[in-house]
């Protein structure tokens, strides 16, 4: 028998989760970054290939992480609350895997214990955006990200 406690996504909700748990969910793949179009009446969510100017295109992490929602209004912070109904996170989100009763893909970082899985899965996408400030109408840019 296994005296190791599981791991903590496993035993704590989400609004359980320290600070430093709750970030660690977090792969980098990025997709979180990047502009979506949304119809407003079926709820579906169109992905584009454009990333936030303060996406770090190099590491799939924000470089101002701390001000980004004062510098980029629009920028939605994850919480709990607004996991209520994560339609809109990709499916490959760990927060909306989590949300969603889902076991975490075994290319996630916290499973595998490699940072850069994600990145072997083919699941970053830094490497395939444009800065918002290169882009022009976003319904040039729709991408359908595999997931």
């Amino acid at each position: 028998m296994s005296s190791h406690a599981p791991p903590f996504w496993k035993h704590k909700s989400l609004g359980q989760m320290s600070s430093e748990e709750w970030e660690s969910l977090c792969d980098g793949c990025a997709k979180c970054c990047l502009y979506r179009l949304e119809d407003e009446d079926t709820q579906e969510v169109y992905f584009t290939n454009v990333h936030c100017r303060l996406l770090d295109t190099c590491t799939g992490r924000c470089t101002d992480y701390a001000n980004r929602s004062v510098r980029v209004p629009d920028c939605v912070t994850i919480t709990p609350a607004v996991l209520q109904d994560p339609y809109w996170l990709p499916r490959t989100c760990a927060y909306r895997v989590l949300a969603e009763g889902r076991e975490l893909a075994r290319w996630h970082p916290l499973i595998s214990g490699d940072p850069d899985s994600v990145v072997r899965a083919g699941l970053r996408v830094c490497d395939r955006t444009i800065c918002e400030d290169d882009a022009d109408e976003l319904e040039n840019h729709l991408v359908d990200w595999i997931e």
